[in-house]
């Protein structure tokens, strides 16, 4: 454990300055949560404000602005961060839900055969369990743990094959463990199926992360509610080109561009914008091009944001198993900070079955975290410091 603390003492760069609306808005609060609801940047008021001017400005030709300006700024935001070739392959849309919707439209077999974990966050967990219950859909569900053979059980079972969807998490978002046979994964993926989903949310802007040797067979959907600091609203889709070119869900903002399809029969744009809906809140994109503008401005990149988190992650997993955090070193930590750890989740995620009791008590002293079932989640960010850290601490071992 010293090690790992000794390796990240150089890591502090906490900048509470860019956030001093969301933190003078509650003072006593310690926000423990970046993971889950990240506090908005000031940057982000600036966005919202911007929307609206730009609505009164531009009124029935506000769409030309979005889709001539907003739009293609931030799909350079999502490729620039992702290292995707083609900023063209990236949909917007308010939630990753409805991305599911379509590309499970394209399927043209019934029951779609699908492989994923038992580890999905609740968007696809609940909706797949509902497609096999109405028949129209068949579930393997891989087992997370023991997750030190995950990855090969995972791999094992996609290329025994008969599968149309493989759908799997980057980041796992209720431990915190990352896949990262990525590319092994998209080395199966055909055109003709099966087709390839990362669920990239607690991956996207929380690590680095580097799609450009395997963009051409992927789908990745992640979203700017929590890393990217955004708020809801500003969810975003990679489509492959040649994979699903024609989804059954389809909205009209699909039917705009370079399209293709049957004569007579309904185009489809050649690009991402294939998985366009419809009519949506743009105001979330306001506030992430705002936002990133603001760290490219700063010279916050990716990296240098999770050095900081995992800085603090480290100090309070020390504190937590040397016994200086109280009740919570009788947890099991899931994804502890590890040294020369090139990559991970930007919270600690802590299983014990008082987990719950303790988020709450800590709430009912200012300190906001996170808990799913038996774990309970400590995210860290740049709007925490050390002091910050010793107030946690302290907070824990007063439990």
């Amino acid at each position: 454990m010293d090690s790992v603390q000794a390796g990240l003492e150089s890591q502090d760069m906490s900048r509470k300055d860019l956030f001093s609306r969301s933190l003078s808005a509650a003072p006593g609060r310690l926000h423990f949560a970046a993971h889950s609801h990240h506090l908005w940047p000031d940057a982000g008021f600036e966005g919202q404000v911007r929307a609206w001017d730009d609505a009164a400005r531009h009124a029935d030709r506000k769409w030309d602005h979005v889709f001539g300006a907003v739009i293609p700024e931030a799909q350079g935001h999502v490729a620039g961060e992702l290292g995707l070739p083609d900023p063209t392959t990236i949909t917007f849309s308010s939630n990753t839900h409805d991305f599911l919707l379509r590309i499970f439209s394209g399927f043209e077999r019934t029951p779609v055969r699908i492989l994923s974990t038992d580890g999905e966050f609740h968007s696809f967990r609940r909706q797949a369990q509902r497609w096999e219950e109405a028949g129209q859909a068949v579930v393997e569900r891989v087992p997370l743990q023991p997750f030190a053979t995950f990855s090969e059980r995972f791999l094992r079972a996609a290329r025994a094959g008969g599968h149309d969807w493989i759908v799997v998490s980057h980041v796992f978002f209720r431990t915190g463990q990352a896949f990262e046979a990525l590319g092994d994964l998209a080395a199966l993926a055909r055109p003709e199926g099966p087709w390839v989903l990362i669920d990239g949310y607690h991956g996207f802007m929380a690590r680095p992360t580097d799609l450009s040797k395997i963009a051409d067979r992927i789908f990745y959907t992640a979203g700017a509610y929590k890393y990217a600091m955004s708020g809801e609203g500003a969810c975003f889709l990679h489509a492959p080109d040649g994979f699903c070119p024609r989804p059954v869900a389809t909205g009209w903002f699909a039917e705009f561009g370079d399209l293709a399809g049957p004569p007579g029969g309904v185009g489809y744009r050649t690009d991402g914008g294939r998985f366009w809906g419809a009519t949506f809140d743009v105001s979330a994109l306001y506030r992430f091009n705002a936002a990133r503008r603001m760290l490219d401005a700063e010279g916050l990149t990716t990296a240098a944001i999770s050095g900081h988190a995992t800085a603090l992650a480290g100090r309070f997993q020390g504190a937590v198993v040397e016994g200086r955090a109280g009740l919570p070193g009788e947890a099991e930590i899931l994804n502890p900070v590890m040294p020369d750890e090139p990559a991970r989740a930007r919270f600690l995620a802590l299983r014990h079955p008082r987990a719950r009791a303790w988020s709450d008590a800590l709430l009912a002293r200012g300190v906001v975290t996170d808990v799913r079932d038996d774990v309970i989640r400590f995210g860290f960010g740049l709007y925490q410091d050390e002091a910050d850290l010793d107030r946690l601490i302290a907070a824990c071992a007063a439990l």
